[in-house]
């Protein structure tokens, strides 16, 4: 018989029968309990010390009172983003109960920085090219009026556009609708329709003032004293294929002149 068979009458150590003794002196006299019992058995020994608790996360890990204030700012923007959403909504919705008695409030949280068009979505899709231009009357030091050149403001914003990976909004849509905003609340005859028409001739005018005054069209010892805008507008040429005849000479719509107030300067603008 084999000393290690392991049979009824085999002599038994503390840990079982002289075979599982030999599993152990395999494992060498210094391998732990644990890790001993665990060659046994072929299962992962249990740890010998409990897993100490996770540390908090988040705002969870910070002092109470700056859980309480980024608690505040976070309930502060939640707040704000879902007035701006219901605004834009009502906004856009049929008319109904809510947007005929909050009407007011809705079109001044909206318009115009925030308004909103399908034009892209438009079956015949502008086919013109506008450019928004503008001129001053300046007072010298000498008290002496002196009146600018046309300054083409649309020119300027495609050349910061051009070659550019990321323009901003400011340079893209500002002034395009701004002037859009100014030509649906205007009659033909260049005069506003409505409250929303003072507020878009307001809007165009601080455009064309903050503007002119950082072009330096005013001059060093000048100061605004009135401001005109005109649009150009050209056809797109059809291509080469089409048979489609269009003009090709600019159309030009010139507004009156504006009296620039002590708010509109690049003060009371910026």
């Amino acid at each position: 018989m084999d000393a290690y068979d392991e049979d009824s009458k085999a002599p038994r150590g503390p840990d079982g029968p002289a075979g599982a003794r030999r599993t152990e002196a395999a494992d060498g006299p210094g391998a732990p309990p644990g890790e001993r019992r665990g060659a046994e058995t072929g299962e992962p020994a249990p740890s010998a010390t409990p897993a100490s608790p996770g540390q908090p996360a988040g705002l969870a890990a910070l002092p109470p009172r700056y859980r309480i204030v980024a608690g505040a700012g976070l309930a502060a923007v939640a707040a704000v983003a879902a007035v701006h959403l219901g605004m834009v909504f009502l906004s856009l919705a049929p008319a109904n109960t809510v947007s005929k008695r909050h009407g007011e409030a809705v079109q001044a949280w909206v318009y115009p920085e925030f308004e909103q068009n399908w034009k892209l979505f438009a079956p015949n899709p502008l086919q013109q090219n506008v450019a928004v231009q503008a001129r001053a009357e300046v007072r010298t030091e000498d008290g002496d009026l002196r009146t600018t050149g046309w300054t083409d403001l649309s020119a300027q914003d495609g050349a910061a556009i051009d070659g550019n990976l990321l323009p901003s909004h400011t340079q893209q849509n500002e002034l395009r609708r701004a002037w859009d905003f100014l030509g649906a609340t205007h009659g033909t005859d260049n005069r506003p329709v409505g409250v929303r028409g003072a507020l878009s001739e307001q809007y165009v005018r601080r455009i064309v003032v903050l503007r002119l005054e950082r072009d330096g069209e005013a001059g060093r010892a000048g100061t605004l004293q009135r401001v005109q805008v005109r649009s150009r507008t050209v056809n797109v040429p059809p291509p080469e294929w089409s048979r489609e005849k269009v003009s090709a000479n600019p159309v030009y719509r010139v507004l009156p002149w504006w009296t620039v107030t002590g708010d509109e300067t690049e003060a009371g603008a910026r």
